[in-house]
């Protein structure tokens, strides 16, 4: 082919489509019992929006930012992330002139240009909640059991939460200052990037994947032993509830997450067969976004999540769930002169909830039969001729095999009644 998708896109086909829309409702599900309905967000924003809010000097705006000019000049960006978009939502609509606190949950496409790798794509899905107006620990665990109990129900065990926290303006430039003293030796020793984020945010250093790095930083100053009194009892009070709800904890003094809106508390859940992208979700509360837009000041705490690795995972886990969709009935047709009485049937029946599949060709119904056998189909029925002036068909049941004589008009009654089913 001379075209083909965009790298670091894929297509979803059938049944992992299935597979996805069912992940999308649960995820739903979950977010309806906890009480965060759910937001529709542009697909692009202002520019501006993610370079105030994320960092200019985040990866995500210096490398990863998909930004064009529109035909009138507009600096526009494909949002990378749902965080910033959704407090500029619950800032420009008023919500928080209302009561609060204000819980939205959110799923849709993101872009990143960066590497394509195993479940993350330049165009990926993500499902998320924010929470705007909420300063209690309360807040930060109700969202990170929301994600954990969502992972539950996607059968996904041994999970782990990593958990820190990395203070608040107050308490931040003095551990940013004892950490730049310890990297300062050492700087030579690490990577490009981590050179450069030195100068512009030491605390991104921290962030960094590269082996070497990793190494390099072991001994660094940790964030917890620079919080002032209001973060170290706020991050106190977080373990001892999470602990309260028995979800697995580890405290991980090295995560910092990669955008500067974070404040206080930020977490990850992982899961040690998601290989070497472990992590399927994570967040932590931002404080000052709201404010950084032009709002009062406003607490906030959320997590984003990506569809595509949790998706992974789950398939894994099920080793290759099969197509869940099953036709209840089937119908087969003999001879063209019929087709449009199968048609209006099919009709009939789909406006009345059944799944119904018919077979578009002119196959030998010996073939048709075997496609419903492939389907799955629970009832199949030949429609011919004779049929169709008697008014009457054979239902088979694809299971055992048995028949059941059915009147035509009364058709949808007969498959309910057989498969057990009420109105």
């Amino acid at each position: 082919m001379s075209v083909v998708r965009p790298r670091g896109t894929t297509d979803v086909l059938p049944p992992r489509s299935e597979r996805w829309h069912l992940r999308e409702e649960r995820f739903r599900e979950v977010c309806r019992l906890f009480g965060y309905p759910e937001i529709l967000l542009p697909l692009f924003e202002h520019a501006e929006l993610f370079q105030r809010t994320v960092g200019e000097t985040s990866d995500i705006v210096v490398k990863e930012l998909y930004a064009f000019s529109d035909r009138s000049g507009r600096l526009l960006a494909l949002r990378p992330e749902g965080t910033a978009p959704a407090a500029r939502a619950y800032l420009e609509n008023g919500l928080h002139q209302g009561p609060q606190p204000v819980k939205l949950a959110y799923i849709g496409p993101m872009f990143r240009y960066e590497r394509p790798q195993s479940g993350r794509y330049r165009q990926h899905t993500q499902m998320g909640i924010e929470l705007f107006g909420a300063p209690e620990p309360g807040a930060d665990v109700e969202v990170i059991s929301l994600a954990v109990e969502y992972l539950r129900r996607e059968s996904i065990a041994d999970l782990t939460i990593r958990l820190n926290s990395i203070g608040c303006p107050a308490c931040r430039p003095a551990y940013r200052d004892a950490l730049r003293a310890f990297i300062d030796p050492i700087l030579p020793e690490l990577c490009e990037d981590c050179r450069a984020r030195h100068g512009r945010n030491p605390l991104r250093v921290l962030d960094c994947k590269v082996e070497r790095c990793r190494q390099a930083l072991g001994g660094a100053p940790r964030t917890q032993d620079g919080l002032c009194d209001q973060c170290r009892e706020h991050f106190g009070a977080v373990r001892r509830q999470l602990g309260v709800l028995k979800l697995p904890l580890e405290i991980d003094p090295s995560l910092v997450r990669g955008l500067d809106y974070y404040t206080r508390t930020v977490f990850e859940v992982v899961h040690h067969e998601a290989g070497s992208q472990h992590a399927l979700c994570g967040g932590g509360r931002y404080d000052g976004l709201v404010e950084i837009l032009g709002g009062p000041p406003t607490p906030g705490v959320g997590f984003g999540m990506g569809l595509e690795r949790v998706l992974d995972l789950a398939e894994r886990l099920e080793e290759g769930t099969p197509s869940s969709y099953r036709p209840e009935l089937f119908l087969a047709v003999a001879g063209e002169e019929v087709r449009d009485r199968a048609l209006t049937l099919a009709a009939g029946a789909r406006c009345a909830g059944v799944a119904t599949t018919i077979d578009f060709g002119t196959r030998s119904l010996k073939a048709q039969l075997k496609n419903a056998s492939r389907l799955g189909a629970a009832f199949s029925l030949v429609l011919g001729q004779r049929e169709i002036e008697a008014g009457m068909g054979c239902l088979r049941d694809m299971g055992d095999g048995s028949e059941y004589p059915v009147a035509l008009d009364r058709l949808v009654e007969t498959v309910r009644h057989l498969a057990g089913r009420k109105d």
